[in-house]
C-alpha cells in the first residue's frame, strides 16, 4: 500500500491544478485537435519502441544464450551499455554529426537502442534458466515442433519479456529529450513546453493525467498478456538447459543484430563526447567539481533504488504469488508515476513538500523520493519476475520440514535475491541520468553529474560539459556491467 501511495501522490498536485480549470476549462482543452495529435503520435511512438524492444530483445537474448554466436559472453556485457546512456546524450550525439535527423524514425531508433536492454537482459536470464524438459513433456503429449516450443517453453520466457517491454514502452511514453531534440511533438513535450508558461500549468496537469491514463491502460495489457505465465519446472530432477545452436554463415548477421543496438545507443555517442572534448574549451576543468557531482550521482541514486526497493518488495510479491482486483490495482498505481516527465514529478513533490513537510524541502530525501516515484516499476518489475520463478512448493518443503513460516519464507527470499538485485541496479542506473527532476529538487549546493552537464550545455559551454558526460557513462556503466552478472533466474 505505502508503494502504491508514493507513486500516486503527484496525482495529488495533478488533480488540483487540473481542477484549476474548472470543467468547461477542461473539455476544452481535452477537445482540442492538438491534444489528440500529441496523443496519437505518443501512441505510435510507445507501440513502435514497445514492438521493436519486444522481438529484437527476445531475438538476441536468444542469439545470446541459446546459439554458439562468437563471442556471446562478451556481447551479452555490451549489450547492457545503452543503459549508461542518457537517451539525450545519444540523441545530441548523432544531431551533431547528422542534423537532419528529425522525426519520427530517429526518435524511434535511438529510444529503441536505449530501451533494449530493459528485454535483452532479463529475457537472456531466463532463457539460461529455461526448462527444456517441458517442451519434451509436450512433444510427448503428440504436440508439433512449434507448438512444444510454444507451450513448453514462451510461458517459462514470457514474464521477464513482457517486464521487459513495459518498461521499455513506459520509457518511451514518459521520455521529453529524446523527441524535443529530434524535433518530434509528443505529449511529453507538449507537457514540457506548457510548464515554460506559468499561465498553462493547470493545461499541463490536465495532459499528464492523460499520460497517467495511458500508463495504467499499458500496465493493464501487460498483465492481460503475461495472464498466468509461470517459469516453474517440472521439478523431477535438475532442469534441462537449452541446447546451443549452431548458426553456420548466420552468425554474420546475428552479430549485425546483436551490435547494432549497441552502436546507435552507446558507442557512437560516447565516440561524440570524445569528439566534442578534442576540440577543448575555454573553461578550466575543475576536478573538485567533477569529484563533488560523482559523489552526490552514486548517493542520491543509491538512496533513492535502495527506498524502491523496500517499497516494491510488498508489491512485486503479492503479483507474483496472487491474483484480484486488489492486486492488480496496487501494481498497476505503482507504476503510474513512471509514464509522467521527471518536470511534473518535480513540480508536484515541490508542491506537496512545501504544504505537507517544509522542512523537507529541497533535501536529499525529498529528491530520493522522486526517484522512488520515477523509478519504482523497474524494481517492482524485477521483483515480481524473480519471485515468480521461484515455485511455491519449496517454501512449503521447507515448512514440513520444521522451518517456521518466516525461515521458510526465506527459502523463496535467497533465490529470488538476484533478481531483487538487478531491479535494485535498474533503478540505480536510471536514477543517475534523471535531469528535470533533479534540477528542481536537489538541495543548495548538491550538482549531480547531469545537472552539472546540463548547466554547460544550456550556458553553450558543449566542451565543458563533456567531461560531465563522459564521468556521467563511466559511474553510469558500473551498475549496468553488473546487471549482466546479476540474473532473477539463474540457478547456479
Amino acid at each position: 500500500m505505502a508503494a502504491a501511495l508514493c507513486a500516486l501522490s503527484p496525482l495529488v498536485y495533478l488533480l488540483v491544478r487540473s481542477a484549476q480549470l474548472g470543467a468547461d476549462g477542461a473539455v476544452d482543452t481535452l477537445l482540442r485537435e492538438r491534444l489528440w495529435s500529441w496523443t496519437l503520435a505518443s501512441a505510435v511512438l510507445v507501440l513502435a519502441v514497445t514492438t521493436t524492444c519486444l522481438v529484437a530483445g527476445t531475438v538476441i537474448a536468444w542469439l545470446l544464450t541459446a546459439t554458439r554466436l562468437p563471442g556471446r559472453r562478451w556481447w551479452l556485457v555490451v549489450s547492457a551499455l545503452p543503459l549508461a546512456v542518457p537517451s539525450y546524450v545519444a540523441a545530441f550525439s548523432w544531431l551533431s554529426t547528422v542534423p537532419t535527423l528529425q522525426g519520427f524514425w530517429p526518435t524511434w531508433a535511438v529510444l529503441s537502442a536505449a530501451c533494449l536492454p530493459y528485454v535483452v537482459l532479463p529475457t537472456a536470464a531466463a532463457l539460461r534458466g529455461a526448462d527444456l524438459a517441458l517442451v519434451e513433456v509436450a512433444r510427448a503429449a503428440g504436440c508439433g515442433p512449434l507448438a512444444a516450443w510454444r507451450r513448453g517453453l514462451v510461458p517459462q520466457v514470457l514474464p521477464a519479456a513482457a517486464a521487459g517491454a513495459l518498461l521499455a514502452g513506459l520509457y518511451a511514453l514518459a521520455d521529453f529529450g529524446t523527441p524535443a531534440l529530434m524535433r518530434h511533438e509528443v505529449l511529453p513535450f507538449a507537457i514540457q513546453r506548457q510548464y515554460g508558461s506559468f499561465l498553462g500549468r493547470e493545461r499541463a496537469a490536465l495532459l499528464a493525467l492523460v499520460l497517467v491514463a495511458m500508463a495504467v491502460l499499458m500496465v493493464l495489457l501487460e498483465r492481460r498478456a503475461r495472464g498466468n505465465a509461470q517459469r516453474w519446472s517440472t521439478g523431477a530432477g535438475a532442469p534441462r538447459p537449452l541446447r546451443a545452436v549452431r548458426l553456420g554463415w548466420w552468425a554474420v548477421p546475428a552479430t549485425v543484430l546483436v551490435a547494432l543496438p549497441v552502436v546507435v545507443g552507446a558507442v557512437w555517442p560516447v565516440i561524440g563526447l570524445f569528439r566534442r572534448l578534442a576540440l577543448g574549451t575555454r573553461r578550466t576543468l575543475d576536478w573538485s567539481e567533477l569529484t563533488d557531482a560523482l559523489v552526490a550521482t552514486a548517493t542520491v541514486s543509491l538512496a533513492g533504488g535502495a527506498v524502491a526497493l523496500v517499497l516494491a518488495g510488498f508489491v512485486g510479491t503479492l503479483a507474483a504469488r496472487h491474483r484480484g482486483r486488489l492486486v492488480a490495482g496496487l501494481e498497476s498505481a505503482s507504476f503510474a508515476g513512471h509514464a509522467l516527465p521527471g518536470i511534473v514529478v518535480g513540480l508536484s513533490l515541490v508542491y506537496l513538500s512545501l504544504r505537507v513537510v517544509p522542512g523537507l524541502y529541497q533535501s536529499v530525501t525529498v529528491l530520493a523520493f522522486a526517484y522512488v516515484v520515477l523509478f519504482l516499476p523497474k524494481a517492482v518489475g524485477a521483483v515480481r519476475t524473480s519471485v515468480a520463478a521461484v515455485p511455491p512448493v519449496l517454501a512449503q518443503v521447507a515448512g514440513t520440514l520444521g522451518r517456521n513460516r518466516h525461515r521458510a519464507g526465506l527459502v523463496t527470499a535467497r533465490l529470488a535475491l538476484p533478481g531483487v538485485t538487478a531491479g535494485f541496479l535498474l533503478v540505480v542506473v536510471t536514477a543517475m541520468k534523471e535531469l528535470p527532476a533533479t534540477l528542481l529538487l536537489r538541495p543548495s549546493g548538491l550538482d549531480t553529474l547531469a545537472t552539472e552537464m546540463w548547466s554547460r550545455t544550456s550556458s553553450a559551454a558543449q566542451g565543458a560539459a563533456a567531461p560531465y558526460a563522459l564521468a556521467l557513462v563511466l559511474v553510469a556503466s558500473v551498475p549496468a556491467f553488473l546487471l549482466t552478472r546479476t540474473s532473477a533466474w539463474d540457478r547456479s
